[in-house]
């Protein structure tokens, strides 16, 4: 057995090595993360507590709305604090946990909105039947089987990686510890890592983008067969606008960083994860804010009962 000198922490390099971009970086991050927090903290006030949202699309809203939270939240502080003092130094145990977290949560963002999906194929194409297929048992049960999947396929990335050895150098060409900049750095071989990379995520990917087209293949065809208005059409497809937005931005980037073999730089790599770990949680509340009428109503509801509370 060869000997090796176990590295005990990382230093986090960030996004960018030049002082002057420094401050401009912290702002940008600082306010992208604030809507976030802001947004998706809203839609979940205004889901608890606006009866007229007690429905299964807003309680599977609700729950991408604090996975957006959680999303973020594992990887923006730490940046921030490095856009504040340069390199960030990370034990060994905090950079496995932000990798088994950010994994954890994104798998399960990913499976949810499949379940959101679905949820629109059963109202629009089997409408009487809606509130039979999706009660609130199911409901329930579709949402801890999401959260649960997500923590075991995040849980064997952290084994997997946890079993590598790594003696320097220990400098993460990222802003958080993601899998791809740690199978770099290590000593010992990552090619079953890599195998398990491509087939875990490249099959779970496909599966939910498969049964995403085939919800919305039934959904379109419904639409053009069943309604004969085309402003019928208009209609009841808008319910569906915010979450094809979303799943585009979504599954658009995260597909580039694990799928695609030519995202070779470095600084590619970095820029599409902002823009589904950072970017995108910041605008799925705005899109289902200003797309959705019914939101748009719930929070001036909430907010009218809160600024002016004796006429409620």
């Amino acid at each position: 057995m060869a000997n090796y000198t176990e590295v005990n922490e990382f230093i986090l390099l960030g996004l960018t090595n030049l002082w002057g971009l420094q401050g401009f970086l912290f702002v940008l991050f600082l306010i992208l993360y604030m809507i976030s927090l802001l947004g998706n903290g809203t839609i979940v006030a205004i889901v608890v507590n606006e009866p007229q949202l007690q429905t299964p699309m807003y309680f599977f809203l609700g729950n991408l709305s604090c996975l957006d939270i959680f999303y973020s939240t594992v990887t923006v502080p730490k940046m921030l604090a490095g856009f504040l003092s340069g390199n960030q130094a990370i034990s060994f145990a905090g950079c496995l946990a932000q990798l088994h977290f950010f994994h954890f949560l994104g798998s399960s963002e990913a499976m949810l909105l499949a379940v959101m999906a679905y949820d629109r194929y059963v109202a629009i194409c089997n409408p009487l039947r809606y509130t039979v297929v999706m009660n609130q048992w199911f409901c329930l049960l579709l949402v801890v089987i999401t959260w649960a999947t997500g923590f075991l396929h995040a849980l064997i990335h952290l084994v997997m990686t946890s079993q590598l050895h790594f003696c320097g150098p220990n400098n993460v060409h990222h802003f958080f510890c993601d899998i791809k900049p740690l199978l770099r750095l290590a000593c010992s071989s990552t090619s079953l890592n890599l195998i398990l990379l491509n087939t875990m995520t490249g099959s779970l990917v496909l599966a939910l983008c498969l049964l995403m087209l085939l919800s919305y293949l039934y959904i379109i065809s419904f639409l053009l067969m069943k309604l004969k208005f085309q402003e019928n059409r208009k209609k009841t497809f808008s319910t569906c606008a915010s979450h094809v937005m979303v799943v585009t931005l979504y599954y658009g980037t995260a597909a580039i960083t694990y799928l695609c073999p030519s995202l070779d730089s470095m600084a590619e790599e970095m820029i599409v994860t902002l823009m589904y770990s950072v970017v995108t949680p910041a605008l799925n509340p705005l899109i289902y804010i200003l797309r959705n009428n019914v939101v748009k109503s719930a929070m001036r509801k909430v907010i009218g009962r809160i600024l002016f509370p004796e006429r409620m």
